[in-house]
C-alpha cells in the first residue's frame, strides 16, 4: 500500500452519501460498502484498532473507489447492485441460497398450477406458500389438480391428452372453453390457499355420499382420500398465535466476536411455516449488513404483506427498505410482532453461540496455516496453485491445477489439461507449467503468490526451468511437497533442495494434506473420465454400417462388449442387417 497516496486520497473524499469499493493489488473489488458520510466511513478503515477480520480486510486494500449518491436509499441500491456484479470476497452474499417451493397459478387464458421456486421470472402469476419442502408443495398441487381441471400441458396442442379423458382437464387445446370457467376456478384456488376450504370440503363430501349411494365404493374411497388430504393441507401446524395475525415475515440479527447471525420466521396465517438462519463473518456495520441481507433476500423471495424488523432500525431506514423491497417494513414496537422479533433475536444469539466455536476454530486453524506457510516461504503465499498429473502406462495423460485462496479452495479457478507429452512425469510437469503460465502472462491475468508441486527436487527443477523461461521466477514462489515412506506429506522443499519439516499436529500439515488430496482427486477424476470415454469408443465405431443407434442397440441387447464378442453372426444379425453383422463379427475376431 502506498501510504502517501492513500493519505492524500482519503483527505479528498466528500462528506456525502454513497458507495465505496475496496480493491486489492490486482485491482479486484474485495469489499463494497455504503455510508451516510463517505469521508468518515472510509477513513475509519485506516485509523484506530480493528478486530482480526477487519484487520485482514484492510491488509489487502491497495486502493479504493467511491460513487456519490443523492441519498442513502440510492447508496443501498447501488451497493447491492455492485455486490451482485462483482461478488466481492469479503461481502456477505446470499444470492445463491436455495428458495422455498411455492404453488404457482399462472396468469394465462387457460391457467396452470405449478410448483415453482423462482418467483421473479413470471411476476404476473399468483404464488402461494412458502411450503416447508417440495413434497408438501407437490402434494398440494396434486390435490388441487385432482379437484380442479386446470391445463397440464406447457404448450397447447391440437388434440386432447389423457388428462382430458380422465376428467382432469377441460381440453382447451381442441374444444372451446369459456375463460370465465377458469377465472372461477382460480378464485376458488385463491380462497382455498388463503385458508377457506369449506366450499371444497362440502363439495367433496356431497360427491362421496352420492358415490356411496350409487354403490361406487372405489369412487367414494377416492373422494374420502381427497377430504383427508384437504384437511391435512389446511390444518394449522406449529401454531404460535391465532389466524387473525395474517401473513408476515420477521427478521432480526445478533452480532458478536466478528460474526453476524441473522434469523427470521416466515409466518402464514399465524403459522410459522419456515425459519431462516445465516451466520457470516462481519466486516462492516452489523445493521448495514442486516439491511443488505434483507434487500438481497427479497430479490429472490416474494415478500409477505408485512416484514417486521427490530427497533434498532430508524424509521427513515424502514421507510427506505419498504420502497426498495416494495413491501411494508415495520419496526416491531409491541405485541405479537415484538414477540416474533424477540424470538428471532434469541434464536440468532443461540445459533451463533452454538456454531461460533466450530466456525471460529476452522477459521483460526486456516488462518494459522496460511501464516505459517508465509513464514516458511519468506513471502506472501495467500494464493497458491498446486499441480498433479495422472496416466495409465503413458496413456490418457492429464494434469490438474487447483487453486487455494487464503487456505480455501477457489474451485472456479481450477483447470484441467489433456497433456501431449507422456514420456515422463518431468515432461508432463514442464508442459502443464508452461501452458498454465504462458496463458496467464499472455492474457495479463492474475498470477499466484506461490506454486506447490507434488514431488521432489526433480519436479521442482522442471517447474523452475519453465518459470525461468517465462521470467516468472522472481514473481512466483516455487516449493515442493515432500512425502514420507507412507506417501503422506511430511515436509516442504525449497528450490535449492532444502527441506523444511512440518509438524504432524500443526495447522499447516492438515492444510497441505487437504491440498494434496484435492489436487490428486481432481487429476484422477479427469483421467478416469477420459479413460471411460475412450472405452465406450470401441472398434464398433470403425465398422461401416454401425452408427450410434446400432452401437447402442447391440450393447443394450448383449449387455457387455464381451458378450457381443462371444455371439455368432446369426445372433448379431437379429438386430442389424446380415452384411453388417458379418462385418461386426469379423472385426471383433480380428481384434482378438
Amino acid at each position: 500500500m502506498n501510504k502517501e497516496y492513500m493519505k492524500a486520497k482519503l483527505v479528498n473524499i466528500p462528506h456525502s452519501p454513497g458507495s465505496y469499493q475496496m480493491k486489492n493489488k490486482q485491482g479486484e473489488i474485495i469489499y463494497v460498502g455504503k455510508a451516510k458520510d463517505l469521508h468518515n466511513r472510509v477513513n475509519q478503515y485506516f485509523t484506530g484498532a480493528h478486530d482480526f477480520k477487519t484487520t485482514k480486510l484492510v491488509s489487502e486494500i491497495e486502493d479504493f473507489d467511491f460513487i456519490v449518491t443523492s441519498n442513502e436509499k440510492e447508496s443501498l441500491v447501488l451497493e447491492i447492485n455492485l455486490i451482485k456484479k462483482y461478488r466481492p470476497k469479503y461481502n456477505i452474499q446470499f444470492m445463491d441460497d436455495s428458495t422455498y417451493p411455492y404453488i404457482k397459478l399462472t396468469n394465462e387464458d387457460y391457467p396452470r398450477l405449478l410448483v415453482a421456486r423462482d418467483m421473479k421470472k413470471d411476476r404476473k402469476a399468483r404464488y402461494f406458500g412458502p411450503f416447508p419442502d417440495v413434497h408438501a408443495a407437490r402434494m398440494t398441487q396434486k390435490l388441487l389438480q385432482s379437484i380442479y381441471p386446470f391445463r397440464r400441458c406447457t404448450h397447447l396442442g391440437d388434440k386432447v391428452c389423457l388428462y382430458y379423458h380422465m376428467g382432469q382437464c377441460l381440453g382447451p387445446c381442441q374444444y372451446p372453453v369459456d375463460k370465465e370457467v377458469y377465472r372461477t376456478m382460480s378464485d376458488e384456488i385463491v380462497r382455498f390457499m388463503n385458508g377457506d376450504a369449506d366450499k371444497i370440503l362440502k363439495s367433496l363430501k356431497e360427491k362421496m355420499l352420492e358415490a356411496s349411494e350409487n354403490l361406487e365404493f372405489e369412487k367414494a374411497a377416492a373422494f374420502k382420500e381427497m377430504i383427508d388430504s384437504v384437511t391435512t393441507v389446511t390444518k394449522d401446524q406449529q401454531l404460535i398465535e391465532n389466524d387473525t395475525k395474517g401473513n408476515l415475515d420477521a427478521f432480526s440479527w445478533y452480532a458478536d466476536k466478528g460474526y453476524i447471525a441473522i434469523a427470521g420466521f416466515l409466518v402464514r396465517r399465524g403459522t410459522v411455516l419456515n425459519k431462516e438462519f445465516r451466520l457470516q463473518p462481519l466486516y462492516g456495520d452489523a445493521k448495514d449488513e442486516f439491511v443488505s441481507f434483507l434487500v438481497q433476500y427479497y430479490h429472490d423471495h416474494p415478500s409477505a404483506r408485512i416484514i417486521a424488523v427490530p427497533m434498532d432500525l430508524e424509521e427513515e431506514e424502514a421507510e427506505e427498505l419498504s420502497e426498495i423491497i416494495q413491501a411494508n417494513v415495520v419496526r416491531a414496537q409491541k405485541g405479537y410482532r415484538r414477540k416474533l422479533i424477540t424470538m428471532c433475536t434469541d434464536n440468532a444469539h443461540k445459533q451463533l453461540d452454538l456454531k461460533f466455536q466450530t466456525v471460529e476454530k476452522q477459521d483460526t486453524e486456516r488462518e494459522a496455516a496460511v501464516q505459517e506457510l508465509n513464514r516458511i516461504a519468506g513471502c506472501k503465499m495467500n494464493r497458491v496453485e498446486l499441480f498433479d498429473n495422472s496416466h495409465t502406462a503413458g496413456q490418457f495423460t492429464v494434469a490438474s491445477c487447483v487453486v487455494y485462496e487464503d487456505g480455501e479452495p477457489d474451485r472456479k479457478s481450477y483447470r484441467l489439461y489433456r497433456l501431449h507429452t507422456a514420456n515422463s512425469d518431468v515432461d508432463s510437469m514442464k508442459e502443464v507449467i508452461y501452458r498454465r503460465y504462458f496463458r496467464l502472462v499472455k492474457n495479463a491475468e492474475r498470477l499466484p503468490d506461490g506454486i506447490l508441486v507434488d514431488g521432489g527436487l526433480t519436479q521442482i527443477n522442471a517447474a523452475k526451468e519453465i518459470l525461468d523461461a517465462l521470467d516468472l521466477s522472481d514473481k512466483i514462489r516455487l516449493m515442493g511437497l515432500v512425502k514420507d515412506d507412507r506417501h503422506n506429506t511430511s515436509a516442504l522443499m525449497d528450490t535449492d533442495g532444502t527441506t523444511i519439516d512440518i509438524e504432524k499436529d500443526s495447522s499447516l500439515f492438515f492444510l497441505l494434506t487437504r491440498m494434496q488430496d484435492e489436487v490428486h482427486r481432481v487429476a484422477i477424476t479427469y483421467h478416469r473420465k477420459l479413460r471411460a470415454k475412450a472405452q465406450t469408443r470401441s472398434i464398433l465405431d470403425e465398422i461401416e454400417g454401425i452408427g450410434p443407434k446400432r452401437k447402442r442397440l447391440l450393447l443394450q441387447k448383449f449387455g457387455t462388449f464381451g458378450a457381443l464378442k462371444e455371439a455368432d453372426v446369426s445372433a448379431i444379425a437379429q438386430y442389424v442387417p446380415m452384411d453388417v453383422a458379418q462385418r461386426v463379427y469379423d472385426a471383433l475376431h480380428e481384434e482378438k
